[in-house]
């Protein structure tokens, strides 16, 4: 490389709620990785701490960074800690309740006292209008838009105090002409209003779940669009050039200027870039089928990845309500390193959701936590190493997790503290396991025919344990683990998506017509690719439709290709492969196209180095302690290896226990580690186990 010529900087910054995650590479090359505390009342303040590590440390000043990639959980908090933003609802006259009234299904069928099930603390009853409008389905103009109804309604929720307002009228999503001129009066009059419309945020049918959807976006819009406003000047003052990338739901970057404008696309901007990364720490080792498992702090994520793509839904759900946005099908649950274990009413183990999180952190942080975790557990169990976790950066007091297990929960259920943290890991390991299976078993496919790919600070403590209940063999550790998902920010695509509704029997329809409707989704993802500075030449573009038999009431996606000789033949086909993996059974009954959606994106030209390979063979084993496995009755003394010493082709057998500064791999006796070139370890399950 010239000597004159610029590095190229790329940082990924994914802010959890225990730590902030921190990797840097230099053209394509790793400088560094770091965790930093999390600061939950402003992620912002860890991520320019982060900032100040890379010139402190690596001598890496904030204006030599070409590329600024972010992974955020601010949404979602927003949502769970119910701090959005007031939020006004307008609605065609006389359809301003659907938001209260929802669906018919209730979950909790036998509850005596029966509660909302729908998320009218979104918009409740005095902050929602009728606007006298009304467009038939056809596109007829029933009743002309009243501007003065517009007006009235809107001046009324200023009043109540709104900084936000959703607008959904009936049929929009096909016919938005009334929504669009309401939303230029309503901005004509009141500027400083954030305004969330749903031909823009849902263009699709099915009334409570577009109203839902678009109240989410108005909800989240004035928290995230401070934040990233926020985020963007203090980064621009400290001297970052370039406009920052954040992660979107669906496993694509975006700019922040763009993701403003659409905020409740980021409800799993952080989980999702770990989906990115464990996809492509498995095309490291040539797998393409793969079950990621995050385990952080705080929760656990877990996603199915076929064919080296993460799965999507169209729908997915934040705090048990709808959220219809397409979204790395990622199921989450409350069971990580900080969650809590205690003692139900009736005297049971229970382990979550809730968390010690990053303040006072699990006892053994010695920060005033009072209360056992899982990482309490680990450290009885001895998986982890007090004087090495988080490579020696936080001092671990033992004696403390030994005490609060000890007094919370072995004393009173009359166990010693070893067999109590031995419990504490069987009731998580049996909770990851049942999510694996909501996003394996339960999508139809068999999780023994997948590896599983460990990442997260505790992800490589449980692999083993939930490969073993799950019937897997193969487990992926990659070189980084526990900052996968701050990686996967660098490595996602840029990519934005837009769909449309159609409506039509597939045998109505020509292949030119699906054509004419393709040509304008396109032409507005250009647009959007434009604006994030992509040329059209270079983008990937993928078309899908949402299919379904006639008379059925929710579809799949399925691809959509238009350079076959046959296109809606061949959709026709691959609709009913689909169909009888997820349900079982398809048969040759008419289908009709629901929606159709353009997928724009520009991935990397060129490959990230997880980690450079080394012919050096140094003796890697540090020292032997006492380990007492999950599913061992005495405790075993079991060989302890330093990971940064291992070679390629280096073979540890089980029982054993591989340390570095992001994480922990547990190697139980049954269970073999590979190194392979790429320095990621393969965790094979013995034939004779």
């Amino acid at each position: 490389m010239d000597a004159d010529a610029k590095s190229r900087i790329e940082v990924g910054i994914d802010a959890g709620g225990t730590f902030t995650d921190v990797v840097c590479f230099r053209d394509g090359r790793p400088v560094g990785i770091t965790k930093v505390p999390s600061t939950p009342a402003d992620p912002s303040v860890a991520i320019l701490e982060a900032m100040a590590h890379l010139e402190r440390q690596w001598n890496i000043p904030p204006s030599d960074v070409e590329l600024f990639a972010h992974g955020t959980t601010v949404a979602t908090n927003a949502l769970i800690e119910r701090k959005g933003g007031c939020v006004g609802l307008l609605a065609t006259e006389g359809f301003s309740d659907v938001i209260e009234i929802g669906r018919q299904m209730r979950r909790h069928l036998y509850e005596v006292i029966s509660t909302a099930e729908t998320p009218v603390f979104l918009a409740p009853g005095r902050r929602r209008r009728g606007v006298t409008e009304r467009i038939a389905s056809d596109g007829s103009v029933l009743v002309p838009l009243d501007e003065n109804s517009v007006r009235i309604a809107a001046r009324e929720l200023v009043d109540e105090g709104v900084d936000s307002i959703a607008i959904c009228f009936l049929f929009s999503f096909l016919y938005p002409a009334h929504e669009n001129r309401a939303r230029d009066i309503v901005a004509a009059e009141y500027p400083e209003l954030k305004i969330s419309i749903s031909s823009e945020i849902d263009p699709t049918f099915r009334e409570y779940e577009r109203t839902v959807v678009t109240a989410f976006d108005a909800y989240v819009k004035p928290v995230i669009d401070s934040y990233l406003g926020r985020l963007e000047y203090e980064l621009k003052a400290a001297g970052v050039a370039n406009e920052p990338k954040i992660m979107q739901s669906r496993g694509g970057m975006s700019a922040v200027s763009v993701a403003r404008q659409r905020p409740v696309q980021l409800f799993l901007s952080g989980p999702a870039a770990g989906v990115v990364g464990a996809a492509e720490a498995g095309k490291w080792v040539d797998t393409g089928d793969l079950i990621s498992v995050d385990i952080g702090g705080t929760s656990s994520d877990i996603a199915l990845i076929s064919g080296g793509r993460p799965t999507l839904r169209s729908e997915g759900e934040i705090e048990g309500y709808p959220v219809r946005v397409n979204m790395v099908d990622v199921s989450t649950i409350g069971a990580g390193g900080g969650s809590l274990a205690w003692l139900d009413e009736a005297g049971g183990l229970r382990v979550g959701p809730r968390s010690a999180g990053a303040d006072p952190g699990p006892a053994c942080y010695g920060r005033g936590g009072d209360q056992a975790t899982v990482t309490d557990a680990s450290i009885v169990l001895g998986y982890l190493n007090p004087e090495y976790f988080a490579g020696g950066s936080i001092d671990l007091e033992p004696e403390r997790a030994f005490g609060v297990i000890r007094g919370t929960i072995a004393e009173p259920l009359g166990f010693s503290t070893e067999r109590t943290a031995q419990g504490i890991h069987r009731v998580v390991n049996a909770q990851m396991a049942e999510a694996i299976r909501l996003v394996s078993t339960r999508r139809g496919y068999d999780p023994r025919r997948f590896a599983l790919v460990a990442l997260g600070g505790a992800g490589p403590v449980h692999a083993t344990a939930l490969a073993d209940e799950l019937g897997i063999t193969k487990i992926i550790v990659p070189r980084n683990p526990g900052v996968l998902s701050a990686m996967g920010l660098l490595i996602a695509p840029i990519e934005h998506e837009v769909t449309m509704s159609l409506q039509r029997d597939l045998v109505d329809l020509s292949p030119s017509a699906v054509g004419a409707a393709l040509d304008d989704l396109d032409t507005r993802c250009h647009q959007l690719m434009e604006a994030e500075g992509v040329l059209t030449s270079d983008t990937e573009v993928r078309h899908l439709a949402d299919v379904c038999y006639i008379g059925q009431s929710y579809h799949l996606e399925v691809p959509l290709h238009l350079d076959d000789t046959a296109p809606l033949e061949r959709l026709y086909r691959d609709f009913k492969i689909v169909h009888d993996r997820i349900h079982g059974h398809a048969t040759d009954a008419p289908v009709k196209i629901i929606n159709l959606r353009s997928v724009h994106s520009l991935g990397r030209d060129d490959d990230l180095t997880a980690g450079g390979a080394t012919s050096e063979r140094r003796d890697s084993l540090k020292e032997y302690r006492s380990v007492l496995f999950a599913d061992a009755d005495e405790p075993q003394r079991t060989a302890i290896h330093e990971r940064e010493r291992l070679a390629p082709a280096v073979q540890i057998d089980g029982p054993a226990i591989i340390e570095q500064p992001d994480t922990t791999t547990i190697v139980p006796a049954g269970w073999r580690a590979i190194v392979q070139d790429s320095l990621d370890l393969i965790v094979l399950k013995s034939a004779t186990s």
